[in-house]
């Protein structure tokens, strides 16, 4: 697009906003009106260098900064966000879509991460071994690798940054953040945040851009790391190439979240669990349920209580305290979920409940589609296949507690999945049966708490250590084990052997 009188979004180098050096620009929308909101400059590669080697300068000194210092920055950090989530709230649903209550609830997912690195002082602690031989010691320490990158989707502009960000600054890495490019204010708003709670210039950058922007981080080789959530297909692509350019890399990519349901289980549980986790934030979630197996006879019964429940819910403008769900994020996504929905009613799933057809009166312009419902939806059907990211929820029947299994674990995802029984023993075989990084016993959406880590198995997860809580300081830092002796004259000698210590 040509440059027009709209707001412009800049990258954020240096401490400060830049507007790089390009001449692309790319739009942001208002989702529930379709009007242009703002443009965003895209990075050039040699922004991207100059943004990395401003980070790279900055990493040197605040890697050598004191916990105390560090803990100082980020008990702050966390004041200013708490102090501001209002303003990250709007800034999401305007540009994401989702009700103003769920980006609420994404500000507090995110904060309680940064809660998890104020005790930086404890997580960061290595352990020592003394008297490992006469007058010998030896201890272990974590140290920061430098710059670190976090790339980023639409679908919660704070909370995976906040995922990211505070575990890699807390460890004493520079941050570069690249957020998608159809809601980007956010990042901008926690860059400010963190300039106001002290953090030098230069450790948080945001560079705003398309995959030549990406491209540019996963290839610089002062990029340590890189932290990416998105699609499978995108996350294999910057697997593929960061760790081919010898970078640690964490690339969380799509999914296919089952739910089974046992004939025992509580069906007004299982209905209110099935439409809250397939339709909230209109099922733009990794870990949105998409996937009901109905096993056995209780399907009818809880496919009628979803239907109830589906006919009750509210769409409209995220705005609206009265809406429950939102649109979706861009005119371009909501064309490639309509086309899903048709493809699943030319495949022969029986269609119970069309989105396509919602209108929301004054916002016309919207990304809207309503709940949508199918039944009798097999493997080998495009609905079934793919990640529709999209309020589209399939039921599948299942005959047995093993095919049910079967099915989950067919799936080339394995993000999360759930089970609702009423029976303690089928929920711990499940536990233990299905192939998914994160499972929930009568939870729909087991995401865990910052004190734990997540992320899937298989084509969910491109890497090995999952995303903040342990796994994250230990993706953030490195380890180094020292082993120190204060020789005695006496000992002084040429040993040619291999070092033995008794």
């Amino acid at each position: 697009m040509t440059a027009t009188s709209t707001t412009t979004l800049n990258h954020w180098i240096g401490g400060r906003e830049d507007a790089g050096t390009g001449d692309r620009f790319g739009e942001v929308t208002e989702s529930a009106t379709g009007e242009l909101v703002a443009r965003v400059a895209f990075a050039t590669e040699a922004d991207v260098d100059r943004a990395v080697r401003v980070a790279a300068e900055a990493a040197d000194a605040w890697g050598r900064s004191s916990l105390g210092q560090r803990t100082k920055v980020m008990f702050a950090f966390r004041e200013q966000v708490n102090s501001r989530r209002d303003e990250l709230a709007r800034a999401i649903t305007r540009e994401h879509g989702k009700v103003l209550s769920d980006a609420a609830g994404e500000v507090q997912r995110g904060m309680e991460v940064i809660d998890f690195a104020c005790g930086l002082g404890h997580l960061l602690k290595g352990e020592m071994s003394g008297q490992v031989s006469r007058g010998v010691d030896s201890y272990s320490l974590r140290q920061p690798l430098g710059v670190v990158a976090g790339i980023t989707p639409f679908n919660f502009p704070v909370m995976v940054p906040l995922w990211m960000a505070p575990v890699a600054l807390a460890a004493g890495n520079a941050f570069v953040l690249k957020p998608s490019e159809q809601d980007p204010s956010a990042s901008l708003l926690l860059a400010d945040m963190l300039k106001n709670a002290g953090l030098p210039e230069g450790v948080f950058t945001v560079i705003n851009g398309d995959k030549d922007a990406v491209n540019a981080l996963l290839v610089h080789p002062e990029v340590r790391a890189v932290s990416f959530v998105g699609s499978t297909p995108i996350a294999k692509h910057v697997y593929e190439t960061a760790t081919a350019h010898g970078k640690r890399v964490q690339a969380l990519g799509g999914a296919k979240n089952h739910a089974v349901v046992l004939p025992d289980a509580d069906l007004d549980l299982a209905a209110d669990a099935l439409v809250s986790a397939g339709y909230g934030s209109a099922g733009q979630r990794c870990m949105a349920v998409s996937v009901a197996v109905a096993v056995g006879a209780i399907a009818e019964p809880l496919i009628a209580k979803i239907q109830e429940r589906i006919a009750g819910l509210t769409v409209g403008d995220g705005f609206d305290a009265a809406s429950e769900m939102g649109p979706l994020v861009s005119e371009r996504h909501l064309g490639r979920v309509r086309g899903l929905v048709d493809s699943g009613e030319g495949d022969g799933a029986t269609l119970l409940a069309d989105g396509r057809a919602i209108a929301v009166e004054g916002r016309e312009g919207g990304h809207w589609l309503g709940p949508t419902l199918f039944d009798n939806v097999r493997p080998g059907m495009a609905i079934y296949d793919e990640e529709i990211f999209g309020p589209v929820l399939c039921v599948v029947r299942a005959d047995s507690y093993d095919e049910a299994v079967g099915l989950a674990n067919s799936s080339p995802y394995g993000n999360g999945a759930a089970i609702f029984t009423n029976d303690g023993g089928a929920a711990r075989q499940f536990e233990q049966d299905i192939t998914a990084g994160m499972v929930g016993v009568n939870v729909p959406i087991p995401v865990p708490m910052a004190y734990h880590s997540f992320g899937g198995w298989k084509d969910s997860l491109f890497g090995d250590l999952h995303v903040h809580g342990p796994d994250g300081v230990r993706f953030y830092t490195r380890g180094k084990v020292i082993t120190r002796r204060w020789p005695d004259p006496a000992d002084r000698g040429i040993d040619l052997g291999f070092p033995v210590h008794s």
